[in-house]
């Protein structure tokens, strides 16, 4: 018995100290692939060859370990991607780009700021080019603007308009037995619609269409006047689906060659006069951005604050506006007197009315000693709009998704859920007639109701007060804008809801104006600070553990179940977007 326990512990020793070993070798590992940093040298007659084929952020992150460990994924940022294509312009290195996109993830916003760099990149005189196997609605948006657009000749290019597709659960929820109680104000609010419906109301359909259809026109104007066709036709092209294949493509002018990958290829060793079967220079998004550094000397500074998705109470973490975290990146720039002005850089479809007003707060401190600008990228509606509203000028995309100023707060019921479903029942002891409210184990009262309806009424009064008084326009006829209604940029200029169509390099030299500041005088500061990929990695191993665990165990019901926790961790009044936007 003594030997086993003495082979056992050995055993169990030698487990531990491999542990231990292969831990430390991870650690090392991971530090080391984050810490990598290598020089790169740019080749005579190099081209700059963007794929696009990670997400594209308001500010990038790079995680090496993407797709084998947990964590936020990697995403290309579009101020990186904005300055190399800008550097790449005045690089006698940098001949041209070329661009082999096919499925490009990013707001449309966010596309034309990169589209527009690239159109900025051709008055240089250098070249661009374009292939791609097959093309998805928003990647031909930029391949577009190139000189010479190569498709596969068994390749496909979606071109036929936009879409918008909610996805409904009320009969869900009539299965399980779960009630969703519903408080709102405004006829467009149409956030909570998925609960209680199962379709869009005439409202929602309405004003999805309308601002639906001003992207779309948007975007065919960019197309039809890159590629020389009138945007007559090219409407009737998009709405009645004429490209089915590469052939259609070419043939109606969409691109300018069907043709392969190495024939692109050699186009481009063509332009650069080298031989077909010599190398040709391409270098990565990636690799030229670490060898260029544009950074200004001068110690006056233009803050940025990047405030990119929901807006949550607390601290947030790098892919949420925690109002904690966001309130003291402004507060910093604040008192900081070096920062000479302010830009909040706002990508997001709302969430706490309670975290978007201590945010808003921050904002009316700032305008008082400092000019601070909104730039607004693909979404900045509702809450996003709510922290946007009271800075001295408001810059959007003519495709920035805006508006949405409402506010509606959701309590579901499990009662009938836990009894008749999984046979649990609940009970309850109060100190007073009120004490357990707001639960989601009864249905509420209607005197609890009326308090909950009136606390959204008051609620909604106070954002449309506060819109109206950053507006300069009366709050009667701020509110004919308002109840939820989502508007387009170019919808939300022509009533007054934004004051300038342009980008977040139009706000800066906008706040820079503002400032008394010249071009060269000033550099940019970028708040709030974002986690390294290592604080990153080390901070989601349990949860990216737990996840994995309820994914394996629920199978195809996860995504129900993912927007079941959303509709439970709704807590407080909600100043969100309608609905999940997607468009496609």
């Amino acid at each position: 018995m003594r030997q086993f326990l003495k082979y056992v512990l050995a055993t169990i020793t030698g487990v531990l100290v491999l542990g231990l070993i292969a831990t430390v070798l991870l650690v090392g590992l991971i530090l080391g692939l984050a810490s990598s940093d290598k020089d790169v040298t740019v080749a005579r007659d190099s081209v700059l060859q963007l794929t696009l084929d990670k997400p594209i952020g308001e500010r990038g992150f790079s995680n090496p370990l993407s797709g084998f460990v947990g964590g936020q994924a990697s995403s290309i940022g579009l101020d990186e991607l904005k300055a190399a294509i800008r550097h790449a312009k005045t690089d006698g290195d940098i001949k041209g780009i070329f661009l082999n996109l096919e499925l490009v993830q990013g707001g449309m916003a966010s596309l034309e700021e990169v589209r527009q760099e690239l159109v900025e990149f051709k008055k240089s005189g250098k070249f661009i080019v374009s292939y791609a196997d097959a093309q998805s609605e928003k990647s031909y948006y930029l391949a577009s603007v190139a000189d010479k657009l190569y498709l596969n000749p068994q390749g496909t290019l979606e071109f036929n308009g936009l879409s918008s597709e909610p996805m409904y659960y009320k009969n869900l929820f009539d299965k399980l037995g779960v009630q969703v109680q519903i408080f709102r104000v405004g006829s467009f609010k149409s956030a909570v619609e998925p609960y209680f419906r199962t379709s869009m109301s005439d409202s929602a359909r309405l004003q999805t269409s309308s601002f639906l259809n001003s992207l779309n026109n948007a975007m065919l104007a960019d197309v039809a006047a890159a590629r020389n066709i009138a945007p007559a036709r090219l409407k009737v092209i998009s709405d009645s689906m004429l490209v089915h294949n590469a052939d259609d493509a070419k043939r109606l002018g969409l691109v300018t060659d069907l043709g392969y990958y190495d024939q692109a290829t050699d186009y481009i060793k063509g332009k650069l006069g080298v031989k077909r079967d010599a190398k040709l220079n391409l270098i990565s998004l990636d690799d030229y951005s670490k060898s260029a550094d544009d950074e200004e000397e001068s110690s006056n500074r233009i803050a940025v604050v990047y405030a990119e998705g929901d807006i949550v109470t607390g601290k947030g973490g790098n892919e949420s506006i925690g109002s904690t975290r966001f309130a003291e990146a402004i507060r910093k720039a604040r008192l900081d007197d070096k920062v000479k002005a302010v830009v909040l850089r706002v990508n997001s479809p709302g969430g706490s009315s309670l975290a978007s007003d201590i945010i808003y707060r921050e904002v009316m401190l700032t305008k008082k000693v400092k000019p601070i600008i909104a730039s607004m990228s693909d979404v900045a509606a509702s809450g996003g709009y709510f922290i946007a509203m009271g800075c001295d000028t408001i810059v959007a995309h003519p495709t920035t998704i805006t508006g949405s100023i409402g506010v509606f707060g959701v309590l579901p019921n499990i009662a009938p859920f836990l009894s008749d479903k999984i046979g649990i029942t609940t009970d309850r002891v109060t100190t007073g007639k009120f004490s357990d409210f707001p639960t989601i184990t009864r249905a509420l009262t209607p005197f609890e109701q009326q308090q909950f309806q009136q606390e959204i009424n008051r609620i909604y009064a106070d954002f449309t007060t506060k819109a109206a008084a950053g507006r300069n326009m009366p709050v009667e006829r701020l509110r004919r804008f308002a109840s939820g209604r989502v508007w387009s940029g170019t919808e939300a200029k022509a009533r007054g809801l934004v004051d300038v169509l342009g980008s977040l390099d139009d706000a800066v030299r906008i706040a820079a104006r503002r400032a008394k500041l010249q071009q060269g005088d000033y550099r940019l500061q970028k708040l709030p600070r974002q986690k390294s990929f290592a604080e990153n990695l080390f901070s989601s191993f349990n949860e990216e553990a737990r996840l994995r665990l309820v994914k394996s165990e629920m199978g195809p019901l996860y995504p129900l179940f993912e927007q079941y926790k959303k509709l439970s961790e709704m807590k407080g009044a909600q100043a969100r977007l309608p609905y999940e936007l997607n468009v496609q």
